[in-house]
């Protein structure tokens, strides 16, 4: 599907206003999303992945040390982007993206963690997830990552995925062989009617499969999870040897 079609997503949020308490002491002088591994900053690879898979505008939620990661935004030129100031009051993933649905306007848009970091496939996994939504059949479309390959995850699996690609989450099964990797589809209608104030997107994914309307792509690729300072390094091994 090329970028044109009217179904694909043309605005996302990447969510950059967390406190990034396991990435200490790193995060004690600088925002998560502006810490880099193989000398480019977290944040930067996801507006440029969300850049390639065509998307003109991107909110980028801000409060820990929001001046300066609004700093680094403004020297970019492209995707076109609008902050979300949550610098009163801290509103987790869910209530980050509800405060910023203003912005975000009545169309289906993508969610992108802001430490959302991988290896690329053949093909760019975002352009792969936007090819692959489907809107009469589905209210999120996840990017999954396979336990199997992903570097630096070290939970049990969040999800089961049948053949049609729908998930459903671990439970009590002691594991699932897939992973959120962080990047998502998501439809305006599933932020209407939540709570205000702080909280998870996990509200939005208990929806969409409270109908069945919650799918996942397949990563292609490897993904990295750099949730602690120590992950920084493996990550950079991973990145070096795919270019070799």
């Amino acid at each position: 599907m090329s970028q044109t079609s009217p179904r694909a997503p043309h605005k996302a949020i990447v969510l950059a206003a967390g406190l990034g308490k396991r990435m200490l002491p790193i995060t004690a002088t600088m925002p998560k999303p502006l810490v880099k591994v193989a000398g480019q900053s977290l944040v930067d690879f996801a507006l440029d992945r969300l850049h390639e898979a065509g998307i003109d505008t991107v909110v980028v939620n801000v409060h820990h040390f929001a001046d300066m990661l609004e700093a680094h935004l403004s020297t970019r030129e492209f995707p076109r982007i609008v902050i979300s100031d949550e610098r009163g009051e801290l509103l987790e993933t869910g209530g980050g993206v509800k405060k910023a649905l203003p912005l975000l306007g009545d169309e289906p848009f993508i969610t992108f963690n802001s430490d959302s970091l991988w290896i690329e496939g053949k093909e760019p996994n975002l352009k792969r997830l936007v090819a692959a939504w489907d809107p009469e059949r589905m209210d999120i479309l996840m990017l999954v990552a396979p336990l199997s390959t992903s570097i630096g995850f070290e939970g049990r699996g969040d999800f089961h995925r049948d053949e049609s690609g729908r998930l459903r989450r671990r439970g009590t099964d002691p594991s699932a062989p897939f992973a959120y990797a962080g990047v998502a589809i998501v439809k305006p209608e599933l932020v209407h009617g939540t709570p205000d104030g702080a909280f998870s997107a996990n509200a939005f994914y208990d929806r969409a499969i409270a109908k069945e309307r919650l799918y996942g792509l397949c990563m292609e690729g490897q993904w990295l999870h750099v949730g602690e300072p120590q992950a920084i390094t493996e990550a950079e091994q991973c990145l070096a040897a795919s270019k070799r």
